[in-house]
């Protein structure tokens, strides 16, 4: 064919595919049903037309497309993939992961199966060939169910359990398919345990090629960083070296583009800013249109002729695919799939929900290209090819004309187009707080503009009056109040995600600790949803504790000497720590705002009171690090405001040139010189992970009059100990051997009514040994502390040596001691240690 004519072709069906678009809104029938339709229709007339040799020249090039099954597998289907693993939500595919794994794994091997066995009883085609029919049939398009969906107004969930099933549905089936088709071509018999072993290795190797390539190119992104062309290129890229890649080596080209969508959109969005990140959502949003449109269109153009040496015996075969197809789909919804909810393994799925997955279960161009791919294999005798090809075909427009255009009434009819109970509670407190925004506003509006009252409240009145309407209904009769508690809970941990999200616009924190923070939120959201007050609470405090790889990092540096590990663990956890901070003191002001006439008065306030809880163990953890290293606080904090002063510089000339103010030329110069402040504010400060001996002394008041030839011979007798997190240092009444100067580190001392922190340069333990009798206080780690020991002997001898020393260390102990003076006699022996609690 001219290039030049296939390239008018292709414009024209691109024309025409934007023109089917408000035509399938206009019938209310799914898109991508439409345009199979179209195509089919397209390819039927242009095969009769093909006969008339007038007409021939001018509908050849719509019958000889140069479109081979390779052309859709290796250049529509990656960017399908992607697009959709990319801007999938990942937290509420993980909370249905079984049912979803179930769907795309076990419902396509029970497919297979159950197609394959039906038909080898009643054809003379081989089981091998059976089962390859049964695989082509078994890939989902979620497209049109998709689209029914939201157009109604179903579950979410619902949405989310297709979306999810089609992500590693096409990879189980594709994978599965080619194993059939080689074993059908070599002739070689099957072996159960072979495909089990092919099947295993190509799904994780997959996953894990996926997810290293995404990973490199998120390292790459700060090279192209603001460069919103150049990132949309690494990622366009991407999907392709993932999918090739993978079918070179062996292992599932699907399964590759799926992870390393999933992992470029779960880090993706946190290392790019969401200018840039809005932009290339669109642009990818753009290329899977038109993906999915030529992939549909295409391939139905081509249906016709796959149809062509259909047989009255292959076609009697088809209801049994359709009724093979259906069953298996149901027994593994509602056979296995209860089997594993009784185990507690999965969230449960209502049976309305099951029945709509079941029949919403459409077949599209990926099977027709699949179908194609045995038509063109040349080693297949020309029976096998029309056996396969009519029922794979058939089968995809009985899924698209039959059950697609019967999805809807069936939604209707099972009313999952209706909300739920709390969602409808939830829908009249949201309609009533937003109708009376808006009265307000008109209000407003209308004394600013000088309008008359009356025609105000022509416009304000309505709102007016269904706001009162819906504010007099009851929200708690409609909703228990651990119900409400959920919901307000789950929103808490949202807002928390979008406000780190926003902190990463604002350029306070580093991508990989807005990384973190976006999937504690998630963890948070989780737990909230499954176990409510209790969950939230739990996953909140986990994510304050130490994590076992900081245990492992302090190790390093206390036995073999190795900073750079925990010094990294412990800077991150300080940048981790401001952030939540300034996250959970805004989503403090945001419950109070939005709560209260949301859920009321009574959640809001439990909100509030949980919230309050997550503050004061964050600041109390944040504190203790600033009593760690003081100067190393002061200098992050001077960073997260440098690199947010910068932010808003640029945005500053930004808004200049909208406003046409400046020119390009001058703003491209104001913005090449904030460049190299922005990598200079990025450098995070270093941390200090320790004092010397020496240096320690010398910041130190009993030691600061000593000379320099003192001080070295006093550093020789201290001993270094190490201390973790709420590790407790001293207990009370027991016998004083030692005191403490703290390295690095910070440390509670606990009396029994009062209780005082120390950190880097501090001393403890010296009351004991001036009191001559039992430790009068607990002290416990609050982090990881080195800790400089100077025996009793060595202390006593120092104090005799220099008495204005001697003087400095008593006026400190009496400072500290004042707090205990009003106990009665015995309270240091009677009252309980509060060290553990601390």
């Amino acid at each position: 064919m001219n290039i030049a004519v296939g390239t008018l072709v292709i414009a024209g069906l691109l024309m025409l595919v934007s023109l089917v678009h408000p035509l399938a809104v206009r019938l209310k029938l799914p898109h991508s049903v439409l345009l199979a339709m179209i195509g089919t229709t397209i390819g039927l007339a242009s095969s009769m037309l093909m006969r008339t040799p007038e007409l021939r020249a001018v509908v050849e090039p719509l019958v000889s497309l140069p479109f081979r099954s390779a052309t859709f597998m290796h250049i529509f289907l990656p960017a399908l993939l992607f697009q959709a693993s990319l801007t999938i939500d990942v937290r509420r595919i993980m909370e249905d992961a079984v049912p979803i794994l179930l769907l795309a794994t076990v419902a396509v091997f029970a497919a297979t199966a159950a197609i394959g066995f039906s038909l080898a009883g009643l054809t003379q085609q081989s089981l091998t060939v059976c089962l390859l029919v049964g695989a082509i049939v078994a890939t989902t398009d979620p497209a049109a169910v998709v689209a029914v969906f939201r157009d109604l107004g179903a579950p979410s969930r619902l949405t989310n359990l297709v979306e999810g099933e089609s992500l590693l549905n096409d990879a189980a089936a594709i994978t599965l398919f080619t194993i059939l088709l080689g074993l059908l071509v070599s002739k070689a018999d099957i072996d159960a345990a072979d495909v089990g072993l092919i099947l295993t290795t190509g799904l994780l190797g997959g996953i894990a090629l996926g997810v290293l390539l995404a990973r490199l190119v998120v390292l790459a992104l700060p090279l192209v960083a603001e460069m919103p062309a150049a990132e949309v290129s690494l990622s366009l890229g991407l999907a392709y070296v993932a999918f090739i890649t993978g079918e070179m080596i062996h292992v599932s080209g699907v399964v590759a583009v799926v992870a390393a969508g999933l992992t470029m959109g779960a880090v993706g969005r946190t290392r790019l800013s969401p200018a840039s990140w809005s932009h290339l959502d669109g642009v990818w949003e753009q290329i899977a249109y038109w993906a999915g449109s030529m992939l549909f269109i295409l391939a139905s153009i081509l249906i016709p002729k796959m149809l062509m040496q259909a047989t009255l015996d292959d076609l009697a075969l088809l209801p049994v695919v359709i009724a093979a197809a259906l069953a298996s789909r149901a027994f593994v919804l509602f056979v296995i799939l209860p089997v594993f909810s009784a185990f507690g393994l999965s969230q449960r799925i209502g049976h309305r929900f099951k029945l709509v997955i079941t029949w919403g279960g459409l077949r599209g161009a990926v099977t027709l290209a699949l179908a194609l791919a045995v038509i063109e294999n040349r080693v297949l005798d020309p029976r096998t090819k029309s056996f396969v090809a009519v029922l794979a075909t058939g089968f995809v427009l009985y899924t698209l004309l039959i059950q697609g255009t019967t999805l809807r009434p069936l939604l209707r009819g099972l009313k999952l187009d209706h909300l739920s109970p709390l969602y409808q509670a939830l829908r009249q407190q949201v309609l009533a707080l937003s109708l009376a925004e808006v009265r307000d506003a008109v209000r407003t509006a209308g004394r600013e503009y000088g309008a008359a009252t009356a025609v105000v409240e022509q416009v304000a009145g309505p709102y007016a009056a269904r706001a009162e309407q819906v504010a007099g209904q009851d929200l708690d009769a409609a909703l228990t109040e651990r119900e409400r508690l959920i919901t307000g809970l789950v929103a808490l941990a949202d807002r928390e995600r979008e406000l780190v999200l926003a902190h990463h616009g604002l350029g306070t924190a580093s991508p990989r600790i807005i990384e973190v923070l976006v999937r504690n939120a998630a963890q948070i959201a989780e737990a909230a949803r499954s176990d409510g007050r209790n969950g939230y609470n739990r996953a909140a405090k986990t994510l304050l504790a130490h994590d076992g790889f900081t245990r492992i990092t302090f190790h390093l540096h206390r036995w073999m000497g190795f900073d750079r590990p925990l010094t990294r663990q412990l800077a991150d956890r300080f940048e981790l720590m401001m952030v939540r901070k300034v996250v959970l003191d805004e989503l403090t002001i945001f419950n109070e705002r939005r709560m209260p006439p949301l859920l009321g008065g009574r959640i809001a306030d439990l909100l509030a009171d949980i919230l309050a809880h997550r503050r004061n163990a964050t600041a109390m953890a944040l504190e203790a690090l600033r009593l760690q290293y003081p100067e190393y606080a002061a200098a992050m904090e001077r960073r997260s405001l440098r690199r947010y002063a910068l932010r808003l510089e640029l945005k500053h000339y930004r808004t200049l040139k909208e406003e046409g103010l400046i020119g390009d030329d001058l703003f491209n110069h104001l913005r090449r010189e904030l460049r190299g402040a922005e990598r200079e504010a990025a450098a995070r400060p270093k941390l200090d992970l320790r004092l010397s001996t020496a240096d320690m002394l010398d910041r130190l008041e009993p030691f600061t009059m000593l000379g320099e030839a003192e001080r070295r011979r006093l550093a020789a007798d201290f001993k270094t100990s190490f201390a973790m997190p709420g590790q407790t240092i001293i207990r009370r009444g027991d016998r004083s051997r030692s005191v403490y100067f703290i390295s690095s580190g910070a440390v509670e001392v606990v009396f029994p009514r009062e209780r005082f922190r120390l950190g880097r340069g501090d001393f403890f333990g010296e009351i004991a040994l001036l009191e001559g009798g039992p430790r009068v206080a607990d002290v416990v780690a609050l982090g990881y502390c080195r800790l400089l020991v100077l025996a009793q002997a060595d202390f006593e001898r120092f104090l005799d040596q220099h008495p204005h020393a001697r003087e400095a260390i008593e006026a400190t102990a009496r400072r500290r001691m004042p707090m205990e003076l009003p106990l009665p006699a015995g309270a240091l022996d009677d009252a309980s240690s509060p060290g553990h609690a601390a």
